[in-house]
């Protein structure tokens, strides 16, 4: 389970940074997510990606 949740969150962040805008990042970090951890994953990468946009 441990080694699930690293990917996860290993996956979210490297997806969370694809794209230029908020939006694409957002979008990229919900389907990465959406892909490891279903709706729960979706959530938490769209939220990673569009922070990750405005850094």
């Amino acid at each position: 389970m441990k080694l699930a949740t690293i990917a996860f969150c290993g996956a979210v962040l490297t997806l969370a940074a694809c794209g230029t805008t908020v939006g694409e990042r957002a979008a990229t970090g919900g389907l990465g997510g959406a892909a490891v951890a279903g709706p729960a994953g979706a959530i938490v990468g769209g939220t990673v990606g569009a922070v990750s946009a405005t850094q």
